[in-house]
């Protein structure tokens, strides 16, 4: 008898899990900063997010998506929106999935302080935490904020596929939960980007980090894939 490699199937009791990274988010300027939602920042999407958000839409739609979520923040909201209507279902906002708080960086400083390699910035990336900045959150926050997400996403969706629409922070620590990397391993999953997490009793796996073939058509004019 033959034994061929067997295909992937979802353990009996999982929940597939896809962490949607929201489409790109208008630029911050110091003379008109975001408005702030609970002390965070709440750009809207710029025009190439919302491109970015019908792309994801388009791969999206086909999925046996249960149930799709997004964060109070309304870039998330805005990028969950065409995929909703491809699919004919609401979307659920969930209280602990919004973005790493950046303290006293919050409103678009961030951005230009990372321009800018700021000392503050430059020491944070060294220790890998977020709360180097004034007032940003801690490791240990978010590991109980995420850990409770992730824990009522399972327990309300098992044996099905759901797409959360999140940030890059997020996404980032939730790889460190999940494969015991450094803090900062898994910065930098793109705009509308898709990474595949299995919930499961006895812990996270991962499946995929930052797919974005579904953007490989969204070119900005300096030859970035937006």
């Amino acid at each position: 008898m033959a034994y061929r490699q067997p295909r992937f199937s979802r353990p009996s009791g999982a929940t597939e899990l896809l962490l949607v990274r929201h489409g790109e988010s208008r630029a911050a300027d110091p003379a008109n900063p975001f408005p702030l939602v609970d002390g965070q920042g709440d750009p809207e999407l710029h025009p190439a997010g919302r491109a970015q958000a019908e792309a994801v839409a388009a791969r999206l739609k086909h999925l046996p998506l249960a149930a799709l979520y997004a964060t109070k923040l309304q870039r998330t909201r805005e990028t969950a929106a065409p995929t909703a209507a491809a699919l004919g279902c609401a979307v659920e906002v969930d209280p602990d999935l919004h973005e790493v708080h950046l303290g006293a960086w919050e409103g678009g400083l961030f951005r230009q302080k990372v321009a800018e390699l700021d000392p503050v910035y430059l020491e944070m990336q060294r220790q890998q935490r977020w709360d180097v900045i004034p007032g940003g959150e801690s490791p240990e926050a978010l590991d109980a904020r995420l850990g409770r997400a992730l824990t009522r996403l399972h327990h309300a969706h098992p044996d099905t596929m759901i797409a959360a629409f999140v940030h890059g922070g997020v996404i980032a620590h939730v790889l460190h939960m999940a494969t015991g990397s450094q803090r900062f391993a898994f910065t930098g999953a793109e705009n509308g980007s898709i990474s595949q997490l299995l919930l499961t009793p006895e812990g996270i796996k991962v499946r995929s980090f930052n797919d974005v073939s579904h953007l490989a058509h969204l070119e900005a004019g300096d030859g970035r894939m937006t």
